[in-house]
């Protein structure tokens, strides 16, 4: 049977894109509040960019628990994507707060999945991305065979290169904990900048029932 997969799109970076985006069955809008990336919302964002109907999420790297919280709450933030190498203590102080939890992980071919186990309980969702030199954003797709070997209870974010192309593969995926895709760089004119057709394409195709 095919699950309902939930849809993130992350690095909204222009307040129209976002408006345009969030007019499609999108379930999350992830802004990224690390410099390094070239999705940063910047030291001063677009006005209205966080101005969403749909649930927010804030991606942080190995940021102070405190900001986290005090962004979160001026920004009416009720999710929080943690992109470093936070511990299950900060993600325990942040779940106390009432927000919501995605932890990512960062695979590659040599990814033991024992390291998720700390996070079981306190982070409400996985996301399993691509390993390269910066968190997220690459274009670059892991081997997703590499999936079978996660047999934890969380359910996960599909991430990492995730273009329009892949949709196929991705309704074939029967993972148990399978729960969503997160979309990012695949669907993009520039950084931050979503293809509004692309994603509509996407998220139609994904809906589609196997005997439609």
């Amino acid at each position: 049977m095919q699950k309902n997969l939930k849809i993130k799109v992350c690095g909204m970076k222009f307040s129209s894109n976002r408006e345009a985006v969030e007019e499609l069955p999108v379930d999350l809008l992830g802004y990224i509040f690390y410099p390094p990336s070239k999705r940063y919302v910047g030291e001063n964002p677009q006005m209205g960019l966080f101005n969403s109907v749909k649930p927010k999420v804030g991606v942080f790297v190995d940021e102070n628990a405190f900001e986290i919280m005090a962004l979160a709450k001026n920004l009416d933030f009720k999710w929080v994507q943690l992109h470093g190498n936070e511990n299950p203590k900060t993600c325990q102080i942040l779940k106390n707060q009432g927000l919501k939890i995605i932890k990512a992980f960062r695979v590659d071919e040599t990814f033991q999945f024992h390291k998720t186990k700390p996070f079981e309980g306190v982070a409400d969702y996985f996301l399993f991305d691509t390993k390269t030199k910066l968190p997220g954003g690459s274009g670059k797709k892991f081997n997703w065979k590499i999936l079978d070997n996660y047999n934890g209870d969380t359910p996960f974010f599909l991430s990492g290169g995730i273009k329009p192309e892949d949709v196929a593969e991705i309704k074939k995926n029967e993972h148990p904990q399978i729960a969503g895709v997160d979309l990012n760089s695949g669907f993009e004119d520039e950084p931050g900048l979503k293809n509004i057709e692309k994603l509509k394409e996407f998220i139609t195709e994904l809906k589609k029932s196997p005997l439609s």
